[in-house]
């Protein structure tokens, strides 16, 4: 279907969007504070009430299911799942595990995994998920190590035994519960699950229920400052359960409103995926399907088979998986009806969606339902349990990160000609677990969270119209003419311009006298465009004549659109080696980390600087 084109403006499907409401606190020295005129009012004080609630109310609804080996469904409703984590919490209560004790988690997105996490919350154990790819993907483990030593696990769990024994054997294992759901390891000793959950539950699960409280522990989440090792960040019920009332308050459902159904494969070690999806789903009563596909080659074919099968009511992705999902759409009408069908809302983070994608699909649903889809977007951290604003009305592109919650307050600490962004509310961590200096250098003197991002008003003059991103304080530089470069801005204008050639960009800079990108191509794309066949390697790709010359086209046009030499790029290349987990530059879910991209590749950054340019240096006139 690439002769999608569609130029009016069809209404938008149809979402109950709660009414904006801000108030705003303009102080002397330039500073503003915006808060929702919303009041919060109350909320659970464990999050596991949810669950609780539906397995009394719809105990036969599903509330998630996963592909077995032989692609059967494996479903579980909420009363089996009430059951479960009950009988899985006695076992940890039976082993005398409470809040200074800790399960980890290994292994991704399971209803194993989930049966143990909802056990933990449920009798005040914290949880720690970790990243699948700190024990599959890389080769040291340090990572794994550094978090291990960290936490200090009583139980560890991993899905398959076999898989994991390299990981686990990198691990000092004295005085921890190895639990495994299938193929124990060879030579390391093991717990079956199975027999945690015939644990048969007593009164005392109940009774440690109902000893949780806002301030309980409820997980460690682990995220990777732009150096050094992962960060535990402390995540209370009160984080947890007051993110959900806000997110009640945004949309007002309806008594005839059909319960969420969703299909998802982000990690549940992040905190997107693991509170927010997930939990928003079980608030509401619905069904999430743990999507095994992931946007990558070999892997995405996954993802498409499920979507032939389940129509969502909304889906979130990263960028790349978007695009890769927009692809298959345009070619396939059966896929673009299943997709389409029931959708109601798209999902992404902050300003990654390039526009020329947004419009991209918007085009794809105007064609096959005659409606557009809102695209929404959250903006927050770990830290914020994760999300502090939300877009909750529709608009035009992508990029706006909408208003504070009701009972969150935002900081705007004028930066030149942007504001650097502070949170304070109940869904702000009480801090990073073991690093008491890390935790005081993370609050101001007002006790407002420096969560390092910047933004704009959309319109000065009226604050409803909410804010635009504007990329990270801590990774913007100033080139040697004393100019400031705002990274985030520039690397997503950057990808538009290249779009559909490249998947990312590293933006170089600092101190020189123009501004650098390296640019990791979209494969799939490049190799299209390229006439190169499907398995051409990535060399291949980086070195094509078209590829280069399309990526060289679309940056002088976005150079002669822009002023200022902030926003200009001088220099490209393009790299064929991909992003490296071990070297800290790529989270699981895609995002890229500049500051330690740049100094792992510091090479490549002399290349783009060296004078004459080498030959694979894609020099921008002027």
């Amino acid at each position: 279907m690439n002769d999608v084109t569609v130029t009016a403006k069809p209404p938008f499907r149809a979402v109950n969007f709660a009414p904006r409401a801000v108030d705003v606190e303009r102080r002397a020295d330039g500073t503003v504070i915006l808060r929702n005129a919303r009041p919060l009012g109350d909320f659970p004080r464990n999050i596991v009430a949810h669950l609780r609630r539906w397995s009394q109310e719809a105990p036969a609804r599903v509330f998630m299911a996963e592909r077995r080996p032989d692609r059967s469904w494996r479903r579980i409703t909420y009363g089996e799942m009430r059951a479960a984590a009950d009988r899985a919490g006695q076992a940890l209560l039976n082993r005398r595990l409470g809040q200074d004790d800790a399960v980890m988690i290994l292994s991704g997105n399971s209803i194993d995994h989930a049966i143990l996490t909802f056990a933990g919350m449920t009798v005040g154990v914290p949880v720690a998920p970790v990243s699948v790819a700190y024990s599959l993907v890389s080769q040291d483990h340090a990572k794994l190590r550094h978090v291990f030593d960290l936490v200090k696990p009583r139980l560890l769990f991993v899905q398959n035994g076999r898989q994991y024994e390299k990981a686990l054997a990198a691990l000092d294992l004295r005085g921890v519960e190895v639990v495994v759901a299938a193929d124990p390891p060879a030579n390391i000793p093991s717990t079956p699950l199975a027999g945690l959950l015939a644990t048969n539950a007593g009164p005392e699960v109940d009774a440690a229920y109902e000893a949780t409280g806002p301030d309980t522990v409820a997980k460690y989440l682990f995220t990777s400052g732009s150096t050094g090792m992962p960060k535990g960040v402390i995540n209370t019920q009160r984080m947890l359960c007051a993110n959900m009332k806000m997110a009640e308050l945004n949309i007002e459902e309806r008594a005839e409103d059909e319960p969420p159904v969703l299909l998802d494969w982000l990690p549940w070690n992040h905190t997107m995926a693991g509170n927010y999806t997930v939990h928003s789903c079980m608030r509401a009563g619905g069904t999430y399907h743990i999507d095994a596909g992931r946007p990558l080659p070999g892997q995405f074919e996954e993802t498409i088979a499920n979507l032939r099968e389940i129509s969502p009511t909304s889906i979130s992705n990263v960028p790349v998986g978007f695009a890769m999902l927009a692809a298959r759409l345009e070619q396939d009408a059966e896929l673009r009806q299943s997709f389409f069908r029931k959708l109601k809302l798209l999902g992404y983070g902050g300003a990654s969606l390039p526009q020329e994608l947004w419009q991209k699909i918007q085009d794809l649903a105007v064609a096959t339902v005659g409606e557009r889809i809102a695209f929404v977007t959250g903006w927050g951290s770990t830290e914020t349990a994760p999300t502090a604003t939300s877009l909750n009305w529709f608009v035009e592109g992508s990029g706006i990160i909408g208003l504070p919650f009701p009972g969150v307050e935002l900081k705007m600490v004028p930066v030149g000609d942007r504001y650097e962004l502070r949170l304070r509310g109940p869904i702000v961590f009480p801090g990073y677990l073991k690093r008491p200096d890390l935790t005081a250098a993370a609050f101001d003197e007002e006790g407002f969270y420096k969560i390092g991002d910047a933004g704009r008003f959309v319109d000065p003059d009226d604050p409803r119209e909410g804010l635009r991103f504007a990329g990270r304080v801590v990774e913007d530089f100033k080139l040697s003419s004393g100019t400031f470069v705002h990274v985030g801005t520039l690397r997503i204008a950057a990808i538009d311009a290249m779009a559909p050639a490249a998947q990312d960009a590293v933006v170089a800079g600092h101190d020189k006298p123009f501004v650098g990108l390296l640019v990791w191509p979209n494969l799939a794309q490049a190799r299209a465009l390229a006439g190169l066949p499907a398995d051409a390697p990535s060399e291949a790709v980086v070195a094509d004549v078209k590829v280069r010359e399309h990526i060289r086209a679309g940056l002088a046009r976005h150079n002669r659109e822009v002023t200022g030499s902030s926003m200009r790029i001088g220099r490209v290349v393009l790299m064929a080696e991909p992003p490296s987990i071990d070297g800290n530059e790529i989270t699981d879910k895609g995002y890229v980390n500049q500051r330690a991209a740049l100094e792992r590749r510091a090479d490549l950054v002399m290349r783009l600087y060296a004078d004459p340019p080498a030959a694979d240096v894609i020099v921008l006139a002027g």
